[in-house]
């Protein structure tokens, strides 16, 4: 009896272990690194520096840059620090942490592995933004070391959590997929408006973000989190229009 009591419970860890990883703090992972690791494939080296190619992507830039309107300026700049709950200006002020905790558990995990992929791979391309980190140019409102970043832009950060988080909001609340995903186009086309990225870089966003989407997606814990998420949704009143 001890023997069988002790094979169900060795039965029993094994099972909990493979039901997801675990942060130091407890919260399950949805992705090992091996897995985000492995997304990565569905990208195709960006072009080759200086080509024609290359020179055309950024000359996009360039002139997005230079024709920015004023509000795409001003919430390019409000977009620098984007969660989730940026996804408030199409889905309305009640789309708040403080009201959601499942919703906003749930996006600060898939975030932390999102940036996780995208880090790894920006440092694999090692694709240089079309503001040059050693001379940057100056944005009219002075803000001259806000342009300069330290990471590389292949692919944006931005546009492939925009996208990741659009997909996944779709499944919580399908009335609402056309609003979330053209505010996650948006914000992608906004970096390009910003001087940040070239479209290359968001239109890789695009692809990564999916690819990591349909990821979580697949995942069982994931999928429980989700549902939990759409039922406190619900119950805050979050509909199809």
């Amino acid at each position: 009896m001890i023997l069988a009591h002790s094979v169900h419970r060795a039965l029993l860890c094994g099972l909990l272990l493979l039901a997801g990883a675990a942060h130091a703090d407890g919260a399950t992972r949805y992705l090992d690194d091996a897995r985000l690791h492995q997304l990565q494939s569905v990208l195709a080296p960006p072009s080759v520096p200086g080509s024609p190619e290359d020179q055309a992507d950024r000359a996009v830039t360039d002139q997005a840059y230079a024709h920015r309107s004023d509000a795409d300026n001003a919430l390019s700049h409000q977009e620098e620090s984007f969660d989730v709950f940026a996804f408030a200006r199409v889905l309305g002020p009640g789309f708040d942490a403080a009201r959601l905790p499942r919703t906003a558990a749930l996006f600060a995990e898939v975030q932390k592995e999102t940036g996780k992929a995208v880090k790894e791979a920006k440092n694999h391309w090692e694709r240089e933004r079309p503001c040059p980190l050693d001379s940057c140019r100056k944005d009219p409102e002075g803000d001259e070391k806000d342009l300069k970043k330290k990471s590389y832009g292949y692919p944006s950060g931005h546009s492939t959590r925009a996208t990741v988080f659009a997909i996944l909001l779709a499944q919580a609340l399908p009335g609402r997929a056309d609003a979330v995903a053209g505010y996650a186009r948006d914000v992608g086309w906004r970096r390009v408006v910003r001087g940040v990225h070239t479209p290359q870089d968001i239109y890789a966003g695009r692809v990564f973000g999916q690819a990591l989407a349909a990821a979580f997606l697949a995942n069982p814990a994931l999928r429980h989190d989700l549902d939990a998420a759409a039922k406190e949704l619900a119950a805050a009143g979050f509909t199809a229009p």
